[in-house]
């Protein structure tokens, strides 16, 4: 992401929460703007119950005065809990920090219009390519849904249904290529035509 684009979609699946918020961070600081999808299917490196602990310890700070008004506030959705990991890593409480939190959407699952984006992903932040093989890992869905996030179930069912059409356009747009394919290679035409073909450039 060395380059600007106009909106950078980002597939959260597969990459360590930590990591990937501070490229994220780092991106929005610069002037880019992202989008973060799929945020449920996020990695935390260590086993579910030591993250389950730190987030119950998590969720037992607040406020000595007004709770209800003061904070702070514990997000159970996945995608806010990462948009909330960013935020600690950005000035947000000054204006150049606020601006670049304007800059980051988050989400569950794919929605439209970005299911139809090509989506990225961050080497550097990649489970595969930063967690030793065999050590344990959980995923911010799991752990959201462990403390009350409600529409864990309702992603799963519109991802599936979305993947089903996703399908179903790539096997039409591969049909149609090996058609366009098949009828180049097998076009009959005459001499003359090819002529004034070559005259023109084609």
């Amino acid at each position: 992401m060395s380059t600007f684009e106009p909106v950078v979609v980002i597939d959260g699946k597969g990459h360590l929460l930590g990591r990937l918020a501070s490229t994220v961070a780092k991106q929005l600081l610069n002037g880019q703007k992202l989008v973060v999808v799929r945020c449920e299917q996020l990695n935390i490196s260590g086993e579910f119950f030591r993250a389950k602990l730190k987030y119950s310890a998590f969720l037992r700070k607040q406020t000595r005065y007004n709770a209800t008004r003061g904070g702070p506030w514990h997000f159970r959705s996945p995608a806010k809990m990462f948009w909330r990991t960013v935020r600690g890593m950005i000035p947000h409480k000054t204006e150049r920090g606020a601006k670049a939190m304007e800059r980051l959407k988050v989400f569950e699952g794919v929605p439209p219009p970005y299911d139809r984006k090509k989506r990225m992903v961050v080497p550097q932040a990649l489970r595969v390519l930063r967690l030793k093989p065999g050590r344990k890992y959980c995923t911010v869905g799991r752990l959201g849904h462990e403390f009350g996030w409600k529409y864990r179930d309702v992603v799963a069912r519109l991802e599936e249904r979305r993947k089903v059409k996703g399908q179903a356009y790539y096997e039409r747009k591969t049909a149609a290529r090996k058609m366009l394919a098949d009828a180049k290679t097998n076009a009959s035409i005459s001499d003359d035509t090819r002529k004034q073909l070559e005259e023109y450039g084609y």
